[in-house]
Order: C-alpha cells, then sequence, then structure tokens
C-alpha cells in the first residue's frame, strides 16, 4: 500500500466515537449461549437507525433488513453468543458445582471472578482453588489440574439454603467478570470477542451503506445469530427461513504467532495483518474469488487459511441450508480464544469492515457464482 493510501485511510477511519461506545458496552454485556436477549437488544438499538426493517426468530437470532422484498438476497452473519458455565449442584456448605454451556476452558477457571445470573439478579462469585501451600504440602503427591468435575463457585454462602435465598438455582447461568480494555499498540482485549466483535462488525456496515446513501440492488439481511458455540443452531434455524442466495459469515480465527501453538497444523496467521480468508469445502470457490479480487483492488490486506472438512463457522449452516447457499468465510486474527482475555488488533477491525462492505458494493443478482 502507498504512503498516501495509507495517510488517507488513517484520515479515513472506520469506527467513530459512537461506535467504540457501542462496541465497549456490547462486550461488556453478558450474552451466555441460550441467553442472548440482552446482547440482542443492545445490538438491535445501535442497528435500528441503519435498517429498514428487522425480527427476531423464536430462539433470538436478531436480522436488521436493508432494502427488504427483494428476490435476490444476501446476508452478512456473526454469532451473539459467548461461552459460559451452567449451575449444576449445590452441595450442604454451599459450595456451587458446574457443567459448561458451550466450549469454556476449564483450565483457566481457577480465581477467576464470575457473575452468576439468578432468579433475583446478578450474584458475584469466584472459582475457588487450594492454595499451594495445601497442594505441595506433601512432596510426592502429584498437582491436581482443575477438571469440570473439580471446581467449584464460592459466592460467599454458608449453606445452600443462603444460596437459594439469593436467587441462585440449577440451571442458573455464570459468565465471567471480565470487561473491555484497550491495551498498547491498538489491540483490544475483552471476554467474548468471540464473537461480539463480528456483531459489532456487521453493525458497522450497515451504519456505512446508510451514511454512504447506497441503494443495494438486492435484499441485504444483517444476522447476528445465537447458540453458535453448541452446534451453529442459530444459524442453521435462520438460514432456513431467510433462504438467501449468498451468505458472507464472519467470525473470529486463532492467531498462530504466540507461544505453543503449532504453524505446521494451524497455518501462519498474526494480529494486524488483515482479515483471514478461509479455503474449505463449505467455502464456495467463486465467491471467495470475488472477495480476493476486492480485497486486491481495495488494498486491503488478507491473510489465506485452509479448512479440513468442516470451517466450526455458522459458514456451514448457510453453504448446506436448502439447496445450498454459496457461501464465504472472513475471519479476523484472536489471540488467546476462549479465554477471559481474547485479544484483536484495531487495523484488523477496520479492515474486515472494509472488505465486507466493498464486497456488497461488488455483488448484484447477476453476479455469476455457477461452478460450471
Amino acid at each position: 500500500m502507498s504512503k498516501e493510501k495509507k495517510e488517507k485511510r488513517k484520515k479515513e477511519a472506520i469506527m467513530n466515537d459512537l461506535s467504540h461506545t457501542f462496541l465497549r458496552n456490547y462486550l461488556n454485556n453478558p450474552s451466555p449461549v441460550g441467553f442472548e436477549s440482552g446482547g440482542q437488544r443492545l445490538w438491535l438499538e445501535y442497528l435500528q437507525p441503519y435498517i429498514d426493517e428487522k425480527f427476531t426468530d423464536p430462539y433470538g437470532t436478531a436480522v436488521g433488513i436493508i432494502n427488504p422484498n427483494q428476490p435476490f438476497k444476501v446476508v452478512i452473519e456473526a454469532h451473539a453468543d459467548e461461552i459460559s458455565w451452567f449451575v449444576n449442584y449445590v452441595t450442604d456448605a454451599g459450595l456451587i458445582y458446574l457443567k459448561r454451556n458451550g466450549g469454556v476452558d476449564h483450565q483457566i477457571a481457577p480465581s477467576k471472578r464470575v457473575v452468576i445470573h439468578g432468579k433475583k439478579g446478578p450474584v458475584k462469585a469466584v472459582f475457588g482453588w487450594p492454595a499451594i501451600h495445601t497442594r505441595l504440602s506433601n512432596p510426592e503427591q502429584k498437582e491436581t489440574a482443575p477438571k469440570v468435575d473439580n471446581l467449584w463457585l464460592d459466592c460467599g454462602a454458608r449453606n445452600k439454603k443462603e444460596v437459594e435465598d439469593l436467587g441462585v438455582h440449577v440451571g442458573a447461568v455464570i459468565t465471567y467478570e471480565e470487561g473491555f480494555e484497550e491495551l498498547s499498540y491498538d489491540y483490544y482485549v475483552c471476554r467474548a470477542m468471540d464473537n461480539r466483535i463480528g456483531g459489532f462488525m456487521i453493525a458497522e456496515v450497515a451504519r456505512l451503506l446508510k451514511e454512504n446513501n447506497v441503494q443495494l440492488p438486492y435484499s441485504l439481511y444483517i444476522v447476528n445469530a445465537v447458540q453458535e458455540e453448541i452446534g451453529l443452531r442459530g444459524a442453521e434455524m435462520i438460514a432456513r427461513r431467510i433462504k438467501p442466495n449468498v451468505a458472507i459469515i464472519t467470525d473470529v480465527t486463532h492467531d498462530t504467532t504466540t507461544p505453543m501453538i503449532n504453524k505446521m497444523i494451524e497455518g501462519d496467521c498474526s494480529c494486524g495483518k488483515g482479515p483471514s480468508l478461509a479455503y474449505g469445502p463449505a467455502v464456495h470457490n467463486m465467491l471467495l474469488n470475488i472477495v480476493q479480487d476486492v480485497a486486491e483492488k481495495s488494498e486491503i490486506p488478507v491473510q489465506l487459511r485452509a479448512i479440513s472438512r468442516s470451517t466450526g463457522t455458522d459458514t456451514d449452516s448457510f453453504a448446506y441450508a436448502n439447496d445450498g447457499c454459496p457461501s464465504v468465510l472472513i475471519s479476523i486474527p484472536l489471540r488467546y480464544m476462549h479465554t477471559t482475555v481474547e485479544m484483536l488488533h484495531k487495523n484488523d477491525i477496520e479492515n474486515t469492515i472494509r472488505l465486507m462492505y466493498q464486497t456488497l458494493l461488488a455483488l448484484t443478482p447477476d453476479t455469476n457464482l455457477s461452478y460450471l
């Protein structure tokens, strides 16, 4: 990219003060799998000025529509849910044992602060863990590793009744407390970047379309789906309902430059070097070529990766829905996925937004997506 182009892009930064405030509030708001409605309300409220219509499905997937009722339908999609825990069992001493709600990492849990979302409102608690002195008191004893069945929460209650008096019940959902922070060199960190950053980015695409007075030749559905973390369920439902002609999915992917990650297995991907485009069976080759051409013409840096079989994202649900839907996956590099310190770079956010926006401008109902 030329120096002049870089300077121009710096002046044309995508995110403004309003969008930055929304990003912070949206990330800080809990939206655990199956209980996404709080975040969906925030998202729809932000999206409202930039769309013509909206609706939600029975399980809470939220959809905004631009230029409705056109025969050709394009989807841009992210998922709204975050990994979490369920209350599973309360001991007589008032300690709380758990089950996973999505792919939450048990190894990071000890000493974390959480919020239990009970019937009487939020209840603060901590993951207790034996002090190192007691764990290592016997030199012959093997160090105990955290597992789902030996982790517990302590909310300060002295017995089971006091837990119940707080409104905590079996099935209450639990989220980590960590919120949004800005680090040095334009890095952002928060729990649940996976994938509320995607919800933010598709909302920003809608904002840009509105502010630039773009008249699309098709109906655009901005979709924030629920229950991705337990099997792409929200996308599966909404894909059957909308029956789109094209789907552009955005999610996170692994930054592979940090320690303990094998690039020969995971590929080469780095925060700050642009969105990642995936090759795989569910990714439509013709649509991927269009996205790559758009990236080249718009001087948007991209990275490439290969996916064996499933993408593990909502791309699969859209690609194989109905009679098949040409789908493409645009991912943003992320460090420390499924921890409380998920980390990504501001430049990647803005370049992913740009790439989706410019791709929408390049598509028409006459775009040739036929393999033969």
